[in-house]
């Protein structure tokens, strides 16, 4: 895949790039394991400031760096504008808080005691340079989710993004550069998908975090795996969206239509599987149907657009190819389902019942904004179909009963539960899956740990 700046809104290239040559690849290297030496030695102070020097600087650049997204990967500026603010959000989250998340940790006074020492204290230290194998559809926020934490923690960032994004990928290089972090803390690697597997195994690289497809991640921890460095993954979801008869029904078709399109239902955590009691069914298709009808496509560009185009072509191909196949084995199209005329890359908000196990769509991921919806006749039947998934990324639940978010909570395979709202990430809170989801977390304490050797320190009596 070339490195290029395609608008998906009408398919014209607008700028092309040329991949680094090893040489230069090296030069980033050397420069990362150099810059690693002196910067893992700052306080926590001094990173704090230079961090919220970037939030402050995002702030200042949110209008232009959202349009640059927009045209990058057609979501709605919209959207892209709050993406840019949430960025800013979490740098200065860790900026405030890593210190403490960081801090040294003593071992009951009990366990040194009968260790035979005197005195331990649990240190965390950063690892070295961290290579980053970033995704297209959330083009900033993927990417400062690892950058921060592991800037906070000492370690320096080595940025492989999806070549789909370059302008977005050299703006985050140009932003820590500019808000004064020592050169080579955070570099982009301007590089096809083909030199990650050389640069994972290269010794100065320490560890990976990829988010992306189930393929990708599975390139990446087998080399991993072979080369003995740690790897968190991200490798997409398939979330239900479980409807109890005692939820505001209401409510829940509201917020299901923004659950699914949200970033044109590019989203890992959009929920895409509708699990309806059958008592409340009827009532939550209608609204949801008809919010997902209402929804206005067009040039994410425009203010009131809704839904903008597909990333790519192949990418709206692929979701037309789950809905075809679904169509053709019976399933029933409630709204949508049909690619529009014209330009771009557009694909409407649709909606599928009658979805059978045999159907791809049942069990591949939707990477646009087509939902299923299934119904369940109870608790246990809503279950079974939430967890028939390979993925475990997330999940919500509409109930009022206690009982059934307890019954949820413990059964559903997932690595997040959200009653009556929709799954969004927090920098305060944990974020990964289960099965072909993934594995580690991002975020919140567990995130920045994820990349620190984490040291015993003893002494003896």
């Amino acid at each position: 895949m070339p490195i290029a700046t395609v608008n998906p809104a009408n398919g014209e290239t607008l700028e092309t790039y040329e991949a680094m040559d090893a040489e230069e690849l090296e030069r980033r290297l050397q420069l990362a394991e150099a810059t690693f030496r002196t910067y893992r030695t700052t306080t926590f102070p001094e990173r704090a400031r230079l961090l919220n020097r970037a939030a402050d600087l995002l702030d200042e650049d949110r209008p232009e760096i959202a349009r640059t997204m927009t045209v990058e990967m057609g979501k709605p500026v919209k959207q892209a504008r709050a993406e840019a603010a949430k960025c800013a959000r979490a740098m200065r989250w860790y900026a405030e808080h890593a210190q403490e998340l960081l801090a040294d940790e003593e071992p009951s006074a009990a366990d040194v005691k009968d260790s035979g020492g005197s005195r331990a204290v649990v240190r965390y230290r950063p690892l070295g340079p961290v290579l980053a194998v970033m995704p297209w559809n959330f083009p900033l926020w993927q990417v400062v989710r690892f950058a921060a934490p592991a800037l906070m923690a000492g370690n320096v960032g080595l940025l492989k993004h999806a070549s789909n994004v370059p302008r977005t990928a050299l703006y985050l290089e140009e932003l820590f550069h500019r808000a004064g972090f020592p050169e080579g803390c955070f570099q982009t690697l301007l590089v096809g998908s083909g030199a990650v597997d050389e640069i994972l195994r290269d010794e100065r690289v320490k560890a990976a975090t990829l988010t992306g497809s189930e393929p990708a991640g599975r390139a990446v921890a087998a080399t991993a795996g072979e080369m003995i460095k740690k790897t968190v993954l991200e490798l997409g979801g398939s979330d239900p969206y479980v409807v109890m008869p005692s939820a505001d029904v209401d409510r829940a078709a509201e917020v299901a239509v923004t659950a699914r399109v949200q970033n044109n239902g590019q989203s890992c955590i959009a929920a895409k599987r509708f699990i309806v009691h059958t008592d409340v069914y009827d009532a939550f298709v209608e609204r949801f149907v008809a919010g997902m009808a209402a929804l206005q496509v067009g040039d994410p560009l425009e203010e009131e657009t809704d839904v903008g185009p597909l990333a790519s072509e192949q990418g709206r191909s692929d979701l037309e190819e789950l809905v075809d196949d679904a169509r053709r084995s019976g399933a029933e199209v409630l709204c949508g389902g049909e690619r529009p005329e014209g330009p771009g890359w557009y694909y409407p908000p649709t909606a599928l019942a009658g979805v059978t196990r045999e159907m791809r769509i049942h069990r591949e991921e939707a990477f646009g904004p087509v939902a299923t919806v299934y119904r369940a006749a109870d608790l246990d039947a809503a279950v079974l179909i939430a967890n028939d998934s390979p993925f475990g990324l997330s999940s919500n639940v509409w109930t009022r009963d206690e009982a059934e978010v307890d019954r949820f909570v413990r059964d559903l395979e997932a690595g997040g539960v959200f009653v009556n709202g929709m799954t969004a990430s927090h920098p305060g809170f944990p974020f990964g899956g289960v099965k072909r989801s993934g594995y580690g977390r991002e975020l919140s304490g567990h995130g920045i740990r994820e990349f620190c050797n984490i040291t015993t320190v003893w002494h003896g009596a």
